[in-house]
């Protein structure tokens, strides 16, 4: 990457870009406020108004949005008549999980073996200094060549969709010609990857009571309804005998068109025990980006430790329904309720409540920026060709963005590669890909303004 100017600006940034990130990971933005004080959130926001402020960014301010979390915004002018591009990334981060499997603390950013580790360091603190380092080597040679606006959100790993509700509120605020989404990430170290679909998703609470209060197994069981038995069966018929996800009316057969997913290298990169199945049918591919995948994320139920040999009265369960492209999520919604609904066994009585909902979105990989980006990655990542993959995840944000901006162009980038293990204890971001992206950006934002 020598003898690129944009790249060696990165190249002498990264020393400073490791102190800011270790600022930023310090403050513990979980944005559950219940587990972790108000103030680490304000803290961090308040931390990157002062980046934007220091960058010469106007406007910048704490936006309070309506699920009582701050996004912050501010807007940095480019050359009259110039096209506006819109940098997104988030400061808030998941729960540090189980604080003892971490290997260092989980909110000390802290190098170990080529990789800095803490939580938010790949998702997606790190996405706010990928947009800064590219901003910057701009500044230092030449100028930025683009109206510049960036968001950090404050709650986009709670899903509670703050940021949303206020963009649709003030849709000005967000208006860009070209849309750049920090929290993706390539498809392995090295290998330079726009995300170009992202599954929906929908949660739903469903609870089952049979009985008006537990009874004992001994005098009981047998003909008394077990809530908890027939909670577990309405569950297991979310899946089929292979693990295929099986909910009444909804399609489970698309397929991806786009990079292939090698299933040795999904068995390692999902840490798969020796011996244990892959479920589903299809391409790993297939299963991950282009169908729908249910997963129960909780049960209420007596833990082990404590049981008393009752049948139990009532039992409830947090599902949660990944939607594939080209399904409405609310449409996937109303089958996943209607599912649970008729499913249940025995006569039990089971109520179904939603608690969240997000679209899928898929990009037009056609457009100009997508040409713009492919360029500006070949020069980042000499010799490889950007890649299209697909994530299994949600940005809800992505959809509420698209319908605002129907002519903005949309792409995800970002540093969630495989070995990042975001969301999971000791988290960790490749500081390469921290410099190459943020070169990538750079060049991307001179190629789409030259386009």
């Amino acid at each position: 990457m020598s003898s690129n100017p944009v790249a060696e600006t990165v190249a002498s940034l990264m020393p400073r870009a490791k102190e800011e990130l270790a600022a930023l990971v310090a403050f513990k933005s979980v944005a559950d406020f219940d587990q972790f004080p108000r103030s680490e959130s304000e803290g961090a926001a308040e931390w990157i108004a002062t980046a934007l402020r220091t960058e010469g960014f106007q406007d910048v301010a704490l936006l309070d949005t309506p699920d009582g979390t701050q996004s912050v915004y501010g807007y940095l002018p480019g050359p009259e008549g110039a096209k506006t591009v819109l940098l997104y990334a988030h400061y808030d981060v998941q729960p540090p999980l189980d604080e003892t499997g971490w290997v260092t603390p989980p909110f000390e950013l802290t190098e170990r073996d080529g990789r800095w580790y803490g939580r938010g360091a790949a998702d997606c603190k790190g996405g706010v200094l990928m947009h800064l380092l590219a901003l910057r080597a701009l500044k230092a040679n030449g100028g930025v060549p683009v109206h510049v606006k960036v968001i950090a959100e404050g709650s986009e790993e709670q899903g509670t969709g703050g940021l949303e509700r206020y963009a649709e509120a003030h849709p000005e605020l967000l208006a860009a010609d070209t849309i750049v989404i920090g929290d993706a990430g390539n498809f392995r170290v090295g290998l330079p990857t726009v995300t170009s679909t992202l599954r929906g998703m929908t949660l739903l609470r469903v609870k089952v009571d049979t009985l008006e209060g537990n009874l004992h197994s001994g005098q009981f069981g047998g003909a008394a309804p077990d809530a908890l038995a027939a909670l577990i069966r309405v569950l297991d018929s979310l899946r089929a005998e292979d693990g295929s996800t099986t909910v009444d009316g909804l399609a489970a057969d698309s397929t991806w068109e786009g990079l292939a997913y090698d299933e040795e290298q999904f068995r390692r990169d999902a840490r798969v025990l020796d011996g244990v199945e892959l479920i589903g049918s299809g391409s790993v591919a297939d299963r991950i980006w282009a169908r729908p995948a249910v997963t129960v994320l909780g049960i209420d139920c007596p833990p082990v430790v404590g049981a008393t040999p009752s049948v139990q009265a009532g039992a409830r369960a947090l599902v949660s329904l990944r939607v594939p492209p080209g399904v409405d999520a609310a449409e996937a919604t109303k089958l996943l309720r209607a599912h649970l609904e008729t499913r249940t066994p025995w006569g039990a009585r089971v109520s179904v409540e939603q608690i969240g909902q997000g679209q899928p979105f898929r990009a037009d990989t056609t457009s100009p920026a997508y040409q713009a980006m492919a360029d500006a990655m070949a020069v980042a990542y000499p010799g490889e060709e950007m890649q299209y993959a697909g994530q299994g995840g949600s940005i809800p944000l992505c959809n509420t963005l698209a319908a605002l901006y129907p002519q903005a162009e949309i792409l995800l980038i970002g540093l969630s590669e495989p070995e990042a293990q975001i969301h999971a204890v000791n988290e960790s971001v490749s500081p390469e890909e921290l410099e190459r992206l943020s070169v990538a950006e750079a060049h991307f934002l001179l190629n789409y303004a030259a386009g």
